[in-house]
């Protein structure tokens, strides 16, 4: 009689460490270079997404878990993300335009 128990190595969780402080140290010293400022926060935020996929993959354990554990992760993720998405869409509008567009009566808009 066998049991069919599967293992998973334990990822080296110094190096993923050392990772975290590499992205950390690097989001901090990109703010200083010359760069223009939507491109710093483009990386600071990809970094930060990467930082907390390797939290989450590893001290979480989440590499090793079954797919509907790994789907309760992700599925809200993605809904926060779509969320961000639709919302996003407000704070691209300028000011003067938001205003012009609540200021008319609905029935320009054909409701």
């Amino acid at each position: 009689m066998t049991h069919n128990v599967q293992t998973h190595h334990h990822p080296n969780y110094v190096a993923i460490w050392y990772w975290l402080i590499g992205l950390a140290l690097g989001s901090v010293l990109v703010s200083a270079l010359p760069l223009p400022h939507p491109l710093v926060l483009v990386i600071i935020f990809a970094a930060a997404f990467v930082k907390a996929w390797l939290v989450a993959l590893y001290y979480m354990h989440l590499r090793f878990e079954h797919l509907l554990i790994f789907s309760l992760v992700v599925v809200p993720l993605a809904f926060f993300g779509i969320l961000l998405l639709v919302l996003f869409y407000d704070t691209l509008l300028p000011q003067q335009v938001a205003e012009t567009l609540l200021m008319q009566p609905l029935w320009t808009y054909g409701v």
